[in-house]
């Protein structure tokens, strides 16, 4: 009896059994396979209506570009966004997750969602998994005690700032906060702020690159402005384009619908009785 109750696997905690393996195929020389991470500039900043979020729209797997114009700003809440950096998958899944929650938890209360109720569901999240959750995330909302603007490191750290900046490029970023961030700007001035210090991420930083998206939250209304800016404009085009061989010629042929027969057989009445 004791023998079959060592042999049951302890219930409850952590199991890092997957990472111990990984580390094994490793010292054996095998090539783990690359995550595709967003090697970022995401920033953010408090202004005097709101909250003005923005990110780049690189997607890097190792020295590839997986992608050129993927989406790093998440949707948690109506009131309530999020920039994430780290692994496009982790970020994914771990923002979808919380966005989950807080609808459960709107339904439940009737209310709309606090921002500090969002970070503890992250930074709870993030803080279970000591770091093995590859997320770096800089949370901004407004709700009804005003605007709120967090980030939140992988291993579970919090931090409470009128700006901030994550990301491989968030030193060339917080340059540009630094030297030009006052208080109370203006929503223009906030946009073209935060323009300036994703720019600064695309033109320093390898990991970052294309486009700039920017989020403004209100008090109840958010804009979301997708390729705010097009820094790096395609500047050559090939006349010839791109030529395909044709090879299977596309069948033209009218589609029918298929229409059931059906059969009706008339029985007579004493056949019915037989």
């Amino acid at each position: 009896m004791s023998k079959l109750a060592m042999d049951v696997p302890p219930k409850g905690g952590f199991s890092f059994d997957l990472c111990k393996r990984n580390a094994m195929l490793a010292k054996d020389g095998v090539q783990l396979p690359p995550f595709r991470k967003t090697g970022t500039t995401i920033v953010g900043l408090i202004y005097q209506d709101g909250v003005v979020l923005g990110a780049d729209t690189r997607a890097t797997e190792g020295p590839i570009v997986a992608d050129k114009n993927c989406e790093k700003i998440h949707y948690l809440a109506p009131n309530i966004y999020c920039c994430g950096a780290g692994t496009a998958a982790d970020t994914e899944a771990v923002t979808d997750m919380v966005s989950s929650q807080l609808q459960l938890h709107r339904y439940h209360t009737g209310r709309e969602s606090r921002v500090v109720t969002a970070l503890t569901y992250l930074k709870r999240h993030l803080f279970s998994y000591q770091g093995h959750v590859s997320a770096a995330l800089v949370l901004g909302g407004v709700d009804f005690t005003g605007p709120h603007l967090h980030t939140i490191y992988p291993h579970g750290s919090t931090d409470t700032l009128p700006y901030a900046t994550m990301g491989s490029g968030s030193l060339a970023a917080m340059a540009i906060f630094e030297s030009k961030y006052k208080e109370g700007l203006t929503r223009d001035e906030g946009v073209q702020l935060v323009t300036e210090a994703i720019c600064s991420g695309i033109f320093n930083d390898l990991g970052s690159g294309s486009n700039v998206d920017i989020c403004v939250i209100t008090k109840g209304n958010k804009e979301f402005l997708r390729n705010h800016l097009q820094p790096n404009p395609r500047t050559y085009v090939s006349p010839k384009e791109y030529s395909f061989t044709k090879k299977t010629e596309v069948l033209l042929t009218k589609i029918t619908p298929l229409k059931e027969k059906v059969e009706v057989i008339e029985v007579g009445g004493d056949a019915m009785e037989e």
